[in-house]
């Protein structure tokens, strides 16, 4: 809220903003994207969108007609998220530990091990990754650091432990060159994946990962190369081109690859998908 007699903005609690000077086109931006985007559920965009409306009502009039102008002439389209109904109490601890530097107890849905899992985490970074939210953080029943989906946590209790996080962490460090979030041991692989001309400009007009390159070839395919760190992640990106994708290297991504074609393969024909075939 806004404090006339103070001039500064009140945030519960008697903390207070300084009053803010946003230029026309900071005003316009701001509002723009956090109305689009906050058209969502997850959180931190609903009040994104709340936030946004306020600063409206705060505008002149000539600039919140301009406003409204661009809202009608932009839209934002986000690809399909986990919206966490339901988990907004379990997000608000997590958020709340990470910035305390305090440990939680999380049962968790584990799809890679046995079903239900119980564990003391040390909570390092919350952060959001492409289609959900995940918490990364020391795990006690693994003994080292994990990443965890926060829509597969069952519950959540706040313990009054607390840690300090490793010198020199980062989740960008942490992560390697994963393709997106489990890296895997061993060393970093070269990946080259030749994409038909039907899809590689798609697929060229797109920062897929950050050691990404790119070569196209005289009869219009895509060389698409890349270092990553496991290769059982890309597999199934590679497999949602279909045809039009051929794994070049390395030889353990090829037979994956190939592997889940041959089930697929049975699958389609009424044969039993999980025959003997290994993907690894």
């Amino acid at each position: 809220m806004y404090d006339e007699d103070q001039r500064r903005y009140c945030l519960p609690g008697a903390h207070f903003l300084p009053p803010t000077n946003f230029t026309p086109e900071e005003a316009l931006a701001l509002i723009v994207l956090c109305h689009e985007m906050g058209r969502g559920e997850m959180p931190f965009l609903a009040p994104a969108r709340s936030a946004a409306l306020k600063l409206e009502g705060a505008l002149p009039a000539r600039l919140r007609e301009q406003l409204h102008a661009t809202i009608d002439a932009v839209r934002i389209s986000l690809p399909p998220a986990n919206p966490l109904r339901g988990q907004q109490p379990v997000f608000d601890q997590l958020v709340e530990a990470a910035g305390r530097r305090r440990c939680v107890r999380i049962r968790y849905v584990a799809p890679l091990d046995d079903g239900e899992i119980s564990t003391r985490l040390s909570p390092y970074r919350v952060f959001f990754s492409r289609r959900s939210w995940y918490v990364i953080g020391r795990s006690s029943l693994h003994r080292g650091t994990r990443t965890f989906n926060v829509g597969r946590i069952l519950s959540l209790v706040p313990l009054e432990d607390t840690y300090a996080i490793p010198r020199g962490f980062s989740v960008e460090r942490h992560l390697r060159n994963a393709w997106h979030l489990i890296p895997e041991p061993g060393p970093d692989q070269d990946v080259v994946i030749r994409f038909q001309k039907k899809v590689a400009r798609n697929v060229a007009e797109v920062q897929w990962h950050k050691t990404q390159r790119v070569e196209f070839n005289t009869d219009g395919t895509l060389d698409f190369r890349v270092t990553v760190s496991g290769v059982h992640e890309i597999s199934w990106w590679v497999l949602g081109y279909g045809d039009q994708a051929e794994v070049l290297h390395p030889p353990e991504l090829r037979r994956i690859v190939a592997a889940h074609a041959a089930r697929m393969t049975r699958l389609y024909r009424g044969g039993n998908p999980a025959g003997p075939v290994r993907d690894d």
